[in-house]
């Protein structure tokens, strides 16, 4: 099953597949999606972090090391562990949030959930996320999983995204469609 999956593709997916195999044969699906977790929260939480995986400055000994060290403080070992070690290891720390949304979404397809992922301008507030559950709920017809991500760029609204479908009712892409109908105008 997980040999045919198309979920993710790419360096990121291979690595992603990596793993959910690995962490499948050994029954720690739950434990390294927690500690995968963790780690994305590390990242949210820490510029300095943000910086150090993003950052094509930093070699690949240097981002082993403070990873190593991170992972070891903040008790991240195992499965989970070891790929975030050698993704640094190989120069590929950059790829390594799109490794565990790989992952995640693996893991979810071999449960058999849904999963949505939603982008909003700020932070949902729970009247609001559980307004969005529902509807997802009367689509879908079944409760998915949301995953929500805060990016300001898109200025209001939302952009719901369940597999391959896509709504886009963010209010930066209502303003370039205004944008572009007024430059055919004129």
């Amino acid at each position: 099953m997980a040999g045919e999956d198309k979920t993710v593709s790419g360096m990121a997916g291979r690595y992603a597949l990596a793993l959910f195999e690995l962490a499948n044969e050994a029954g720690q699906l739950d434990q390294v999606q927690a500690d995968l977790a963790r780690f994305t929260a590390m990242i949210a939480d820490s510029e300095d972090l943000r910086r150090l995986v993003k950052s094509p400055v930093f070699s690949s000994e240097d981002q082993a090391k403070a990873v190593g060290a991170i992972l070891d403080k903040a008790g991240i070992g195992g499965t989970a562990g070891n790929l975030i070690k050698v993704v640094a290891a190989n120069r590929r720390l950059f790829a390594v949030e799109s490794i565990i949304r790989g992952y995640n979404a693996m893991v979810a397809k071999s449960r058999g959930e849904i999963v949505a992922e939603v982008t909003v301008a700020e932070a949902l507030s729970p009247t609001h996320s559980a307004s969005l559950s529902a509807a997802l709920k009367d689509v879908l017809g079944k409760e998915p999983k949301i995953d929500v991500k805060v990016d300001p760029a898109i200025l209001g609204g939302l952009i719901v995204k369940v597999g391959s479908r896509m709504v886009d009712t963010s209010l930066r892409t209502k303003l370039n469609s205004i944008r572009t109908a007024m430059k055919e105008v004129g």
